[in-house]
């Protein structure tokens, strides 16, 4: 093990992953990626990176490639083999030469998946209890119960759908990951604390 730490967070909607991901950045002295790396994807693949964020985390955004102009597939030598796989291999390729320059932490986008073969990955599953989530998305973005849930529902669909279909397995089983947490149990912020221990102990550091 050389000091490199690759953290690839998996998360329900509303549990907190985005923010316990860049308070563990922080504890790390890590790169951060969560939609950072469709902007990484888009400059590798020299695609325009609006397809990645269309794309993001979503399976069959598109069904055909027709009314694709040219100019936003830039300089991009694909052009005449542009798919949703395509992107998601673009997507996938960016992450690996981002894990292989530093430590990481990657939220979302099959990352444990993409980097399970690396040594310096664990990866952990962040959980809560839909009440929970339901007032954190209502605290976040200023809307009401009903259409907090709306979102949950319809958002980790979408996310199981294209987890589910890239990887072969199945989004939130905890065999999939090496630690699953319910952050609502100890709080955003000790929770982040644990799972820094956690990581501390798997790589004796």
């Amino acid at each position: 093990m050389n000091n490199k730490i690759i953290i690839c967070i998996g998360r329900q909607l509303g549990s907190g992953g985005h923010d316990i991901g860049r308070m563990l950045a922080l504890d790390f002295q890590a790169k951060y990626y969560d939609r950072e790396i469709l902007n990484l994807a888009a400059k590798e693949s020299g695609l325009s990176e609006k397809f990645f964020a269309q794309n993001d985390e979503r399976k069959g955004f598109f069904k055909s490639l027709f009314n694709i102009q040219a100019s936003h597939l830039g300089g991009s030598p694909y052009k005449s083999d542009f798919s949703q796989e395509n992107l998601f291999q673009f997507q996938s390729d960016a992450m690996i030469k981002a894990a292989d320059e530093g430590s990481c932490v990657f939220v979302g986008r099959c990352a444990e998946y993409v980097l399970r073969n690396n040594p310096n990955m664990v990866s952990v599953f962040i959980t809560a209890p839909m009440d929970f989530r339901i007032h954190q998305v209502m605290n976040k973005e200023g809307v009401d119960r009903i259409v907090a849930q709306k979102k949950i529902e319809e958002g980790e669909s979408q996310r199981a759908a294209y987890y589910n279909y890239y990887t072969g397995k199945k989004w939130g089983y905890a065999t999939n990951y090496d630690l699953c947490i319910d952050s609502s149990v100890l709080g955003l912020p000790a929770t982040e604390k644990f799972i820094a221990d956690f990581i501390r102990k798997k790589f004796n550091i």
